[in-house]
């Protein structure tokens, strides 16, 4: 945080009452930098990772251009669109939207797939001030001619790396062509693919550049531990940890939809209490199990990648990879879950052998070893201590066998 405060940023009355009222003063580095430009009406291509206050960034400014406009939204044509790669993220911005505009009159509306069409169509019907979308439904609705893009002036496009990750890029450039040229355009992203660089070239015009040092954040607050110990070991390991009375509310994160579902049912049967949320889960189902565990109803929440962004639930006291990430940038935002809102966090991984190549990964983008808890194994194999010096490295035994009196061929068959 800084000594400069919302009210030095320029921000409507109305906007800094609502920031009174939940107790926000003093905005973060990337709303710092990012507010100003944007009340200009630059546009803008800010990297970095859900944590930063980055949806502070570009609502508040949002906010303050659609009360100035003073505009009415038309039916089935938004005024201003936000993009998110899921539906978490999706009614997390919404919230946000609700906490912000508080104190003034914002129709907003979520459109994503998973749950039925007619309460998303009667809501574009009436005219929104702010559309927050899914890709793919929104298309879906486009197509059908329940939703005309034509006359958004406001696009923002949050956690683009996603996109790009989900398969949303191409569904996103077909959305940003029918969007009027003149026009406000944000696009987040916390980290730079080639694909998301492109993209931004596209369709940014002369923006401004915010970049936060998201990797040094996720490291200086949350102890990182790393576990080394067999795949079969992993769960009564699990089950000893969530023991601990400090394991207060703890994601635990896996690969697979199929790997998640696994660990709840094994945690089960020890006697410990967890729900999953994954891709495979209905709508309705994820929103129940991710309102009971930031409730606290629920104390242990097992997720694939999909709850690593846009997952924003306070107090979250340990984050624990049960299984490590095939991307290396997926851990820090995994870990990411924990030490928000500048508190300290704690961040345990379990890597089994055939893990070890993705550790070197995540510890070489994140410039330090995780700390190890126990013996670190050896990158030499067991048996290795038997060879005698032969030149492939194999057991002594093995050579000598290989050591035969070389055939004889029969010279009829030659």
């Amino acid at each position: 945080m800084t000594d400069t405060t919302f009210a030095d940023l320029g921000l409507t009355e109305r906007l800094l009452k609502a920031l009174d009222d939940a107790q926000y003063t003093h905005p973060t580095p990337i709303q710092q930098n990012a507010i100003p430009m944007l009340l200009d009406g630059k546009d803008l291509f800010g990297i970095a990772q859900t944590g930063t206050g980055k949806t502070a960034a570009f609502i508040l400014p949002l906010l303050h251009h659609l009360q100035a406009d003073d505009i009415k939204a038309e039916p089935r044509m938004p005024r201003a669109l936000i993009l998110a790669p899921t539906r978490e993220l999706a009614l997390q911005i919404s919230e946000s939207i609700k906490t912000y505009g508080r104190r003034m009159q914002i129709r907003q509306a979520v459109i994503m797939g998973g749950v039925g069409k007619n309460p998303q169509i009667k809501a574009l019907n009436r005219g929104l001030d702010i559309l927050i979308a899914t890709p793919g439904r929104l298309l879906d609705l486009v197509n059908q001619r329940c939703a005309d893009l034509s006359e958004c002036k406001y696009l923002i496009i949050d956690e683009a790396d996603r996109m790009f990750d989900m398969g949303f890029i191409r569904d996103v450039r077909k959305i940003t062509s029918m969007l009027p040229k003149e026009r406000q355009t944000l696009l987040f992203s916390a980290t730079m693919p080639k694909e998301v660089a492109k993209l931004a070239g596209e369709i940014l015009t002369r923006p401004e550049r915010v970049e936060i040092a998201s990797k040094s954040i996720a490291v200086e607050r949350i102890e990182q531990h790393i576990h080394h110990l067999p795949s079969a070991g992993k769960r009564d390991l699990l089950v000893k940890l969530l023991d601990a009375p400090d394991m207060s509310k703890v994601i635990v994160f896996t690969r697979t939809k199929r790997g998640a579902d696994q660990v709840v049912k094994r945690l089960a049967n020890e006697g410990v209490d967890a729900v999953a949320i994954h891709g495979r889960k209905s709508q309705n189902a994820r929103q129940k199990a991710l309102e009971s565990f930031r409730t606290g109803h629920m104390r242990v929440l097992v997720a694939t990648d999909i709850a690593s962004r846009g997952l924003d639930v306070d107090d979250v006291s340990h984050v624990i990879n049960y299984e490590l990430p095939h991307e290396p940038e997926s851990y820090v935002h995994r870990i990411g879950r924990t030490a928000r809102a500048g508190a300290n966090g704690i961040a345990i991984s379990f890597c089994d052998a055939k893990e070890r190549p993705q550790l070197r990964a995540i510890e070489r983008l994140i410039k330090r070893p995780l700390d190890v808890v126990g013996d670190a194994p050896s990158e030499q194999p067991a048996r290795a201590a038997n060879t005698r010096g032969n030149s492939n490295g194999k057991p002594a035994d093995q050579a000598h066998k290989r050591r035969r009196r070389p055939r004889r061929f029969n010279q009829r068959a030659a």
